[in-house]
């Protein structure tokens, strides 16, 4: 049996396929999207109270080389293999090197779930990832577009992904749980992580609900790019499942490396890439990253990942 919080998003999914009228209301929708970042961030923090140390930093740089790289490698295979043009080619290489709050939440609830051993620096991958890859895919739009090389300001862009509210969420959440930790923080920590299902589960549904929203009707015209959000994760994967092997991490912990590495943005990259790229077809991004990559990581991948890591 798939985790309960997988059930929300198939229930939303097929509600939104069925054309029913099932809704989530904006305003609840981006308050579960604030509740599910900073909880993540706190549950990360809690869990690095008194366990902060140099050693994990050959760790971290390794993660962000990860998040920096894959958009440098998808972005030639987006603009010749799927063809796309170079604004929408560097908008979803910056999408997929990024990754997505969401799958991380039911990478985590799947892993504890089987109580597999978790490395408690396990969100700082989020943003360990995220940042260098939106960057990077800013830099090699800048650098391509017509008029010739342009030098960004790379401060302008830096700052475009660190004041992102996700990014912001996530490493206050961090930083307040590494200072109080899980006994002096329980007052308010405990409420955030003991709903950390409950707000997953209806984040998940609106996710399902949106998912079907990208694929009705079905648009058989982006074909190529359609393969590439079911090929690509778990390619990618295999390069996050390397890496934790290289690194000597625990079970646990490749499998929340490897379902990043598989995963899109779908709310960090988004924002940052549409106000940097304005030409950039985001409807595209969400339709590769929400429509389908989210989906197969959700029903299948992170099991799958997981089978490949016991091997």
């Amino acid at each position: 049996m798939p985790d309960i919080v997988v059930m929300f998003f198939l229930l939303g999914l097929i509600a939104g396929l069925l054309r029913s009228d099932l809704t989530v209301p904006k305003a609840a929708y981006e308050t579960l999207s604030l509740l599910l970042m900073l909880t993540i961030g706190l549950k990360g923090g809690m869990a690095l109270y008194g366990n902060l140390s140099w050693q994990l930093v050959p760790e971290l740089l390794t993660v962000m080389l990860l998040g920096g790289a894959i958009p440098l490698v998808l972005f030639p295979l987006l603009r010749k293999l799927v063809g796309l043009n170079l604004e929408d080619s560097a908008s979803i290489a910056a999408h997929y090197g990024s990754v997505s709050a969401g799958t991380f939440a039911v990478a985590l609830a799947y892993v504890e779930a089987r109580e597999l051993v978790v490395a408690p620096e396990v969100t700082l991958y989020l943003v360990a990832m995220e940042l260098p890859a939106i960057v990077v895919g800013l830099l090699i739009y800048r650098r391509l577009q017509r008029g010739g090389p342009v030098q960004p300001t790379l401060g302008k862009l830096w700052h475009e992904a660190f004041t992102n509210q996700g990014v912001i969420l996530l490493l206050g959440g961090v930083i307040i749980g590494v200072m109080y930790g899980p006994i002096q923080g329980a007052a308010v920590t405990d409420l955030y992580t003991g709903a950390f299902k409950a707000v997953l589960a209806l984040f998940l549904l609106e996710m399902g609900l949106t998912a079907a929203n990208t694929l009705r009707p079905f648009p058989w015209a982006h074909w190529r790019l359609l393969s590439f959000a079911l090929i690509a994760p778990p390619v990618l994967a295999l390069v996050g499942i390397a890496a934790g092997k290289a690194l000597g991490m625990s079970e646990g912990t490749q499998v929340i490396l490897a379902s990043l590495t598989a995963s899109a943005s779908y709310i960090a990259a988004p924002v940052a890439i549409k106000g940097a790229i304005p030409k950039a077809d985001i409807g595209l991004a969400m339709l590769a990253s929400l429509g389908l990559t989210f989906p197969l990581n959700v029903l299948v991948g992170i099991g799958f990942y997981h089978y490949l890591i016991a091997l």
